[in-house]
């Protein structure tokens, strides 16, 4: 193991590396006062990990990590009373959370962990060395440190393991064997593709084959850490890159084994698009139609749209293929898969909904729309209309210029339909023309099935009809009711 320190300024970092780092010390002014507060201890402290490299990479933030070889409890009594807030949930594993003028912060003792290679978590063992501490890091970009002193003058840049180069190179690597560090905790196989999709990092090859040979110990990581890892590389700029190295490793049979299964073998006679390709372009369209920044339920949505496809797979005669109410099946399929990755049930019911949903406007351009159809689709998608939208338009990925401009077309004429009919009428929010206290008025019931099922006529009449006058709205449910009782008299 061999060790590099320089201090900075360095002619290893570039000017522009250089001014990074320091304006990330300069926005923080936190740093100083807490390095300086450390150093009146008699301890030592670190800047590391990520907020280095993103400050290298010119993407400063205002979490920051550092390392010390101070104990928890110490580091407690160095912060309270300074920081703005205090947090010890993470003391267990040596680390103190504290918050200070917009920053955060989190402060964790030298480590040298053990892991039981059967166990979920880490053993904790406190280290006695920086060097040491970030030998046991993920990857060598994420191993590098900025240690701190009272006078920032001082400041050194310390990388051990060659991350600066790696980061120069946009190259994952680890500080020790890749088997080493996936045995200690195999999250960091699924942190490689995450960071492939945020940085556009690429693998080296024998931490690509090491994920290929290890990609099962994923199955003892909890699936609440796999589901925080797959959303960090859902919403990262890039998702393809991490989604194709996940497929290409074997971890996403894993993690997401639809994903991979959308590679339908397609032979001579029977042709149809790629639909693991098609899928992986759906999601690049859907992003690129956000408007408020990354939208997970969405891109969820766009992965899992076409996952019910190998399940209802036919070969038809001459050579067709269909795949008749994979949406329906697609909807059961991800809201299975995502209870599985621990999702909200917020976001199982969205994703799933949207899945079932994506099909709906397909036939439009063909036939056309009675108000009453348009106002089903807007009732049916409710909240989720504007993604539906997205999920929509973003679903088309044909070569046939003709038939895209087509589609394109007509889902233009549905929002406009949909928008005029907006603005004759309440569509967001569909109600009878009569409410419940009116239905037992007029025909004389107390609350019950009954009333329901009134209710729910007069929902249907107004998706029909749109808005219709009270008297319309009151004679229509007296004749129903008639010719209701009258079944029942005769059954």
């Amino acid at each position: 193991m061999h060790t590099d320190q320089q201090r900075l300024p360095d002619p290893q970092l570039d000017q522009a590396q250089r001014a990074a780092v320091t304006e990330l010390l300069r926005v923080a002014p936190v740093v100083g006062e807490l390095a300086g507060r450390f150093a009146a201890a008699g301890h030592s402290l670190a800047l590391v990990g990520g907020p280095v490299r993103d400050a290298l990479l010119g993407r400063p933030s205002d979490d920051l990590d550092f390392t010390t070889d101070a104990r928890p409890e110490q580091v407690l009594k160095l912060v309270q009373g300074w920081a703005e807030a205090v947090w010890d949930v993470g003391i267990a594993f040596g680390t103190v959370g504290a918050q200070k003028a917009g920053a955060k912060l989190e402060i964790t003792t030298f480590r040298s962990e053990a892991y039981d290679r059967e166990s979920r978590k880490p053993a904790v063992a406190y280290g006695d060395s920086i060097e040491d501490d970030l030998f046991r890091r993920d990857f060598t970009v994420n191993a590098m440190a900025v240690r701190l002193t009272a006078d920032p003058e001082r400041f050194e840049f310390i990388d051990p393991y060659g991350g600066l180069s790696d980061l120069d190179a946009g190259l994952l690597r680890t500080p020790g064997t890749p088997e080493m560090s996936f045995s200690d905790d195999p999250l960091r196989m699924m942190r490689a593709a995450r960071f492939a999709a945020q940085l556009g990092f690429g693998v080296a090859p024998q931490v690509r084959q090491a994920m290929t040979e290890m990609a099962e110990r994923l199955t003892i990581v909890s699936a609440e850490r796999v589901q925080v890892e797959l959303s960090k590389l859902l919403t990262a700029a890039n998702p393809r890159d991490g989604l194709t190295l996940l497929v290409d490793t074997g971890l996403a049979e894993i993690v997401v084994p639809e994903l991979p299964k959308l590679r339908l073998e397609i032979d001579e006679h029977h042709r149809h698009k790629d639909v693991y390709e098609h899928t992986l372009t759906v999601l690049e369209q859907a992003i690129a139609l956000e408007t408020e920044g990354p939208d997970l339920i969405l891109r969820l949505a766009a992965l899992l749209h076409d996952i019910g496809k190998p399940k209802t797979r036919r070969f038809e005669p001459g050579g067709g293929v269909s795949f008749h109410h994979h949406e329906v099946v697609g909807a059961h399929m991800t809201a299975s898969r995502l209870r599985k990755l621990k999702y909200s049930k917020e976001i199982i019911d969205d994703t799933s909904r949207l899945v079932e949903l994506h099909l709906r406007f397909h036939g439009y351009g063909e036939a056309e729309w009675t108000d009453s159809a348009v106002r089903r689709y807007v009732r049916d998608a409710g909240p989720l209309l504007e993604r539906l939208h997205k999920l929509t338009r973003s679903d088309c990925t044909t070569r046939n210029r003709r038939r895209a401009l087509m589609l394109e077309h007509a889902y233009d004429d549905l929002e406009r339909r949909i928008a005029e009919l907006r603005e004759q009428e309440e569509l967001d929010a569909i109600r009878p023309d009569l409410d419940g206290n009116e239905i037992m008025e007029i025909l004389a019931i107390k609350p019950g099935p009954e009333v329901g099922a009134a209710y729910k006529f007069l929902l249907e009449l107004r998706m029909d009809r749109g808005p219709v006058d009270h008297d319309t709205a009151v004679t229509e449910l007296r004749s129903w009711w008639a010719e209701r009782d009258a079944e029942r008299k005769q059954a």
